[in-house]
């Protein structure tokens, strides 16, 4: 029977689903265990699994991702949390010198159970370094797979899946949507879920298609409703995965109804739209009624609190862009 929780909420379930079925899984990271977590993703996981399996760790970002990385030779599944988007840097050369590149450098002979979890994106009335979206990066980097849920049902089954994974996975989590309720079934079986790398459809449409992923699949979902009031059949399209990019389902949509418009809150320069318009522009071309068209944030750091409204695409501007694509 499924329950109605928050995203927050599912994720400290499936954490906790991982660490009943594994022995090997441990969680580490700042302030995770007598605290749980500045978010609570982690509360009262340390009481109930000891302070050798959800570990404290001092305030060194390279020092975390490193242990997790001996660790996970040693045959243990570590589950790193970076605790705000903009924390990840120090860390950034072991993630891409080592985590992502063990396995090819060792000829397949040494594989890397990590998984990084970072709360990303704004919309808390956070600042800079706690309301970053820095995915591209990683999508970027071969080796490492990139994830991102949207809600509170794909949380609870991806993070597990991600846990389970032989791969190292950057697990972006939407910090604003933590808070946000939706009903998770918590007896999924796992073998028979969705896949952790595909994308889905997440609302059916025929006028437009609006790819989007993480905090961003509430605003196009919002959007598309807003449209359906004036007549307008937005599909929108929830990514999911983003290192491998699952676009079946987006050229499909495409195909059918010759607009795209994607977003996301990180900037628009080199970000996953650039990828995403232009995998869609070469495999789609002559089903294309418009150019493929971004919603992102402003390239520039992210903005003091008050105004982080004005950088963050919200429902106007995604409407706009749909518009823009029927002006052509």
């Amino acid at each position: 029977m499924a329950e109605k929780i928050t995203l927050g909420k599912a994720l400290n379930h499936g954490l906790r689903r991982s660490l009943e079925s594994d022995s090997k899984v441990v969680i580490m990271g700042e302030d995770v265990g007598k605290l749980g977590g500045v978010f609570r993703i982690t509360d009262g996981l340390q009481k109930d699994f000891g302070e050798d399996r959800v570990i404290d760790t001092p305030l060194a970002e390279a020092g975390i991702v490193g242990t997790a990385v001996g660790l996970a030779i040693r045959g243990y599944r570590p589950v790193c949390e970076i605790q705000f988007d903009g924390f990840v840097f120090p860390a950034y050369n072991q993630i891409v010198a080592q985590v992502a590149k063990m396995y090819f450098r060792s000829l397949g002979n040494v594989r890397l159970p990590i998984v990084i979890r970072i709360p990303y994106g704004g919309g808390i009335g956070a600042v800079e370094h706690h309301s970053e979206s820095p995915e591209a990066y990683f999508a970027h980097t071969p080796g490492l797979k990139v994830v991102t849920c949207s809600n509170p049902a794909d949380a609870y089954v991806m993070i597990q899946q991600a846990i389970a994974s032989d791969d190292p996975i950057v697990f972006f989590e939407p910090k604003r949507r933590y808070w946000e309720k939706g009903d998770v079934d918590l007896d999924v079986d796992l073998a028979g879920a969705y896949p952790l790398h595909a994308s889905r459809v997440a609302r059916e449409g025929s006028d437009a298609t609006v790819i989007a992923y993480g905090p961003m699949v509430r605003v196009a979902l919002d959007a598309a409703a807003a449209a359906e009031e004036d007549g307008r059949s937005l599909e929108v399209i929830d990514l999911r995965t983003l290192s491998p990019l699952d676009l079946g389902p987006v050229y499909d949509s495409v195909r059918r109804t010759g607009r795209a418009v994607v977003v996301h809150e990180a900037p628009g320069n080199l970000g996953m739209g650039s990828e995403i318009a232009a995998r869609i522009t070469e495999e789609c071309f002559y089903s294309l009624e418009a150019p493929v068209l971004r919603v992102t944030g402003y390239d520039t750091p992210y903005p003091a609190a008050r105004v982080e409204e004005e950088y963050l695409p919200d429902l106007d501007r995604v409407l706009d862009a749909v518009d823009r694509s029927f002006g052509w």
